[in-house]
């Protein structure tokens, strides 16, 4: 995620980030992985009508992964809805392409990295 998303600021060390994953999202959520050749390259996280987390390893990005797994989430056709930060261009366009729409804009002040974000929605 560093890698991918470097203007976040670092909040976490990854003991911290492995404790929010195992403890808290892999609880909250239904969570599928990608694997190749035995390695975890991608995963989502969603539930109700809420995506929490898509993430691909920049390694394996652009080899159609994140849509497989964004297709996994929305196959019961409800409305689904994702915050991304506005300077993460590359997941703007992926979930733009893919019908989702911004429904607001944010400075920040309401997210733990401070930084603004924009709420995505796609309908039923």
């Amino acid at each position: 995620m560093r890698v991918s998303l470097p203007f976040l600021p670092e909040l976490h060390t990854p003991e911290e980030d492995l404790g929010f994953v195992r403890d808290r999202l892999m609880a909250a959520n239904t969570v599928w992985v990608v694997e190749v050749e035995g390695e975890l390259v991608g995963y989502i996280a969603f539930h109700e009508a809420w995506i929490d987390h898509l993430f691909i390893h920049p390694d394996h990005q652009g080899k159609g992964l994140g849509p497989a797994l964004l297709d996994k989430a929305l196959e019961d056709g409800t409305e689904r809805k994702l915050w991304t930060f506005q300077q993460n261009a590359r997941a703007r366009a992926f979930y733009e392409k893919r019908g989702f729409v911004p429904e607001m804009f944010t400075d920040g002040e309401g997210n733990e990295e401070k930084t603004p974000d924009v709420l995505y929605i796609r309908r039923a």
